[in-house]
C-alpha cells in the first residue's frame, strides 16, 4: 500500500513538474497580451530582468514573469536586458521582445544639425530635444572641456550631421560621438590633403571649412572658394570676408554690416583687420567643405562677390572685383538673395 502511494505521488510530481516545464516553454512563445494599438516599454537605467518580468506582467503584457523566468532557465537563455524604449507588437512573443532587449534595439529618434550653424545652436537644440537629458549647465561645464581639449573654444569642432539617439541619452553623450565624428573626419581629410597648403596643422584646416561653409551658397563652389582664401593665405593677403566680421560680433550684429564694423581692430575676428586666419573657427563646417578646403580648387582668382542668386563670380585682379561689385552689389535685382532657392 505504502509502495502504491508513494508510487502515486513520485507519478503526481513528475505530472506537476512536467506541466510547469511545458507551461514555462510555452510562456516563451506566447504573444504579448496587447491592446489594438502597439505600446512602448521603457526599461529604466538600472533595471534588470527580473524587474523587467515584473513590470511586464504587472502592467498584463505577460501572464507570468515566475514561468518566463523558468522558461529562460531551461532553455540556458542568459539575456541582459538594456535601458532604453522598445516598441511593443502585436503578435510578437515573450522571447522575441526579451531578445531585442538584450540587443539593445531600441526605439531611436533622429536629432540633425546642418552644416554651417555654431555651436551654440547645436548645444541649444540638443537642450530643446525631447528625448535628451541635459546634464551641462553651460557652455563653460567642465564636462564639455574635457571633451574639446586641447581647444579652449567648442566652436567648429563637432560634425553637422543627423544622429540618432535613444530617450534618456544625454547632451554630452551625443556630443562625444558629434566631436569623434569630426576628429574622424577632419583627420581622413587631412590624411588626403594636397601638398603645399598654407595650412600647419588640422586645426588651421578645420578654421577654414568653416569660413568655406558660411561663404557657400552653392555646394560645388566650395572648392573655388577655398582655392581663392588658400590663395590669399599663401600671398599673406588678408582673407576679408564678412561672415567672420559677423561671428566676432556675436549679438551685436543686427543683420547690417557696416563699414565701421570692418574697420573695428578690436574684434579679433576682423578679417579686414588681421593677417591670415581668426583665432577659432566661425560655424561646425561639413564633410564637403573640410574636404574642399584641403583640396582646393587650382586657379588665380583672388576675389568672390555674391550674385544674388546664391552663386558667385570670381574674379583675378581688383579691377575685375571691383566691376562685379557694381554689377552686383550696387545694383541688386528685386529677388537679390545670399543663397539659392
Amino acid at each position: 500500500m505504502l509502495i502504491r502511494t508513494g508510487l502515486a505521488l513520485a507519478l503526481l510530481a513528475l505530472l506537476a513538474v512536467t506541466v510547469l516545464v511545458s507551461s514555462a516553454q510555452n510562456a516563451l512563445h506566447n504573444p504579448l497580451n496587447l491592446n489594438a494599438e502597439p505600446g512602448i516599454f521603457e526599461v529604466q537605467q538600472g533595471d534588470g530582468l527580473i524587474r523587467v518580468l515584473n513590470t511586464l506582467e504587472s502592467e498584463g503584457v505577460i501572464d507570468s514573469a515566475l514561468k518566463v523566468r523558468v522558461g529562460l532557465r531551461l532553455n540556458g537563455k542568459n539575456l541582459v536586458v538594456k535601458r532604453g524604449e522598445y516598441q511593443l507588437f502585436a503578435g510578437e512573443t515573450v522571447l522575441q521582445l526579451l531578445d531585442r532587449m538584450d540587443r539593445n534595439d531600441v526605439i531611436l529618434y533622429p536629432i540633425t544639425i546642418p552644416e554651417g550653424v555654431t555651436f551654440s545652436w547645436f548645444l541649444a537644440t540638443l537642450w530643446e530635444h525631447p528625448e535628451v537629458t541635459r546634464v551641462l549647465e553651460s557652455v563653460h561645464d567642465e564636462r564639455l572641456l574635457n571633451v574639446i581639449q586641447p581647444y579652449a573654444s567648442p566652436e567648429g569642432l563637432f560634425l553637422p550631421e543627423t544622429y540618432l539617439i535613444q530617450s534618456g541619452d544625454t547632451d554630452l553623450d551625443v556630443l562625444v560621438r558629434a566631436r569623434a565624428a569630426m576628429q574622424d573626419a577632419l583627420m581622413d581629410a587631412w590624411s588626403a590633403r594636397t601638398k603645399n597648403l598654407p595650412l600647419t596643422e588640422p586645426y588651421e584646416a578645420l578654421i577654414l571649412a568653416s569660413i568655406v561653409e558660411k561663404e557657400t551658397g552653392v555646394a560645388s563652389e566650395r572648392p573655388e572658394i577655398a582655392g581663392v582664401f588658400t590663395r590669399r593665405l599663401a600671398l599673406r593677403m588678408r582673407l576679408q570676408t564678412d561672415p567672420t566680421v559677423i561671428y566676432g560680433l556675436g549679438t551685436e550684429f543686427d543683420g547690417n554690416l557696416t563699414r565701421r564694423h570692418l574697420r573695428d581692430d578690436n574684434n579679433q575676428f576682423n578679417t579686414y583687420r588681421i593677417a591670415g586666419l581668426p583665432p577659432t573657427p566661425i560655424a561646425l563646417p561639413g564633410k564637403e567643405a573640410i574636404v574642399a578646403s584641403l583640396n582646393p580648387k587650382d586657379g588665380e582668382a583672388l576675389y568672390f562677390v555674391a550674385k544674388g542668386d546664391g552663386s558667385h563670380a570670381f574674379s583675378r585682379t581688383l579691377s575685375e572685383h571691383e566691376e562685379n561689385v557694381r554689377r552686383y552689389q550696387l545694383k541688386r535685382r528685386k529677388d537679390y538673395r545670399s543663397s539659392p532657392k
